[in-house]
């Protein structure tokens, strides 16, 4: 025991923290898009897996021919829209299940995602690549450009859902029927939720190749349960703050805090020497932890179940 706390540096893992920090930055990104999805059009969208390496693959494929990074990732943003648009089309116009239609968007898109990459299972960024949006050789420039990056597209998502079409969206997740009863066409909406999801996810998928060095075909494969961790984590930590006085503001800027409250504890785990290979089952009971905790709180303010224990007491 005493060798093993001998090994751990809290430099060391001071260190570490900013490059989780920007990890964790550009993945709330696509803890955004998930949020859309997952909360907003109470939809489980499993495209996101397929979207997140759509994003790197187009990334780097383009910056390999010499396409300014910055355009990439706008064109990463467009491809991630169509697949988006693809899900939405197979749910509302086939009345395939919305969850179906996300797996069978997700299956076709990895092997369009190997055709983009010539049929390589990976493709490299040169680090040399000038103009890069972040790189993982420069971590508190990557940091602040993906802190830039995370806020306006904060900002933009809290004006679109101010919005006639944004409040549509919004009204078609919280009461499909009143919606319908107030004119609203509910499949466009879904669709065009879908493909939002969809494109901030890609271009999380573009800068995380950016930072990375390389895409990967199986790059996003478990992404979904990254990004969920990342809503219920920010939504746990900050209505244990806020309460109730938690604006929509506040959820969208917490979705992104949950994210780098996720790579902060994965970076803790790795510092702690602990197998890599058990990163799914922590995120497995992280998630399940947090999900549990809002259920629990209710409970636990229920008034038949506060009349139990004090009929208990008084027993």
């Amino acid at each position: 025991m005493g060798a093993y706390l001998s090994s751990l540096s809290f430099v060391d893992l001071a260190g570490r923290l900013p490059a989780a920090a920007a990890q964790g930055l550009f993945w709330g990104i696509m803890a955004l898009g998930v949020y859309i999805t997952f909360r907003i059009l109470d939809i489980a969208d499993l495209t996101v897996d397929g979207t997140f390496a759509t994003g790197g693959a187009v990334s780097a494929v383009m910056i390999m021919k010499g396409v300014n990074p910055w355009v990439t990732v706008l064109v990463a943003l467009v491809a991630g829209l169509a697949a988006g648009f693809v899900t939405g089309f197979l749910h509302t116009k086939f009345g395939i299940p919305a969850i179906l239609a996300g797996i069978l968007t997700q299956y076709a898109l990895y092997s369009i995602n190997l055709a983009i990459m010539d049929f390589k299972a990976n493709t490299a960024v040169s680090s040399a690549t000038p103009n890069l949006v972040m790189t993982g050789l420069n971590v508190n420039q990557s940091l602040l450009v993906c802190f830039i990056l995370a806020g306006v597209i904060i900002a933009i998502m809290y004006w679109f859902f101010g919005t006639e079409l944004g409040s549509a969206l919004r009204a078609t997740g919280a009461n499909q029927e009143m919606s319908k009863a107030q004119g609203i066409n509910v499949n466009r909406m879904k669709v065009v939720g879908l493909a939002i999801s969809n494109g901030l996810v890609a271009v999380a998928g573009a800068l995380s190749t950016q930072y990375s060095g390389f895409a990967d075909v199986n790059a996003g494969r478990g992404s979904i349960v990254i990004g969920l961790a990342a809503v219920i984590i920010g939504e746990v930590v900050g209505e244990a703050i806020f309460g109730k006085k938690l604006n929509f503001a506040g959820h969208l800027i917490f979705v992104v805090v949950g994210a780098i409250i996720y790579y902060l504890v994965y970076t803790l785990i790795l510092w702690l020497q602990m197998n890599p290979n058990l990163m799914k089952l922590f995120t497995a009971i992280i998630v399940a932890l947090f999900l549990a905790v809002p259920y629990l709180r209710s409970k636990s303010k229920n008034s038949f179940a506060k009349a139990g224990k004090q009929s208990k007491k008084e027993a």
